[in-house]
């Protein structure tokens, strides 16, 4: 028999509860002074590509302050209408996708960079920061998202499909961004809980 979306929902709940996550703030994190021997990165180069074409030829590279950075990308990849959980998951997500790239950049066509500003890496569009997205950056500025080793790790997400749980994400290591909305909004999870549906064996740690 099919169970309810209301059971489905229950019995992973019960299973990130079973996890260990549900014990945010306190259980499973730990003091990290840096990540993968390097502190978190205080500014980040952007190829800009013109109109946020990921086709389009780099025309220079933008060098910005990290966090600017982040909160510049959170309104553009999530909602900022959607739930605070969401937003904060979110926003965890992209720092930790763009400190892996400050410590992977690439070279091509004469320019050395990062990330670009397209979906390429993460939307990114300058001066877009929200009051609301802003905040969960901030709120979450001090946490990373990281497997036990410490290794700075990409967390990878796509679109997923609008007002739906996403249930093939799950345990994929891929967020679906409208499956997070799902979870932090329907099911009331808080953003850890959200972060450990999708990433196995990764851990919240304060830096």
């Amino acid at each position: 028999m099919r169970r309810s979306t209301k059971s489905l929902v229950r019995a992973m709940i019960m299973g990130v509860v079973s996890a260990g996550f549900m014990a945010y703030p306190n259980h499973g994190m730990v003091e990290a002074q840096t990540v993968y021997n390097t502190p978190m990165p205080s500014v980040i180069r952007v190829a800009i590509r013109p109109n946020n074409d990921p086709l389009a030829p780099i025309a220079y590279v933008q060098t910005l302050g990290f966090q600017e950075y982040c909160e510049d990308v959170l309104p553009n990849e999530w909602m900022p209408s959607w739930n605070a959980q969401t937003l904060r998951a979110g926003a965890i997500a992209i720092k930790m996708f763009a400190w892996y790239h400050t410590l992977h950049p690439v070279s091509t066509g004469g320019w050395t960079y990062d990330v670009d500003n397209t979906t390429n890496y993460q939307q990114f569009k300058y001066l877009s920061g929200t009051t609301i997205t802003n905040q969960a950056v901030l709120s979450t500025w001090n946490i990373v998202y990281v497997p036990a080793t410490g290794d700075v790790t990409q967390l990878n997400y796509r679109a997923g499909i609008p007002n739906n749980p996403n249930w093939a994400f799950v345990g994929s290591n891929m967020m679906a961004q409208w499956g997070s909305e799902y979870w932090g909004r329907t099911a009331r999870l808080t953003f850890p809980n959200v972060l450990g549906m999708y990433y196995p064996g990764l851990s919240i740690q304060y830096i």
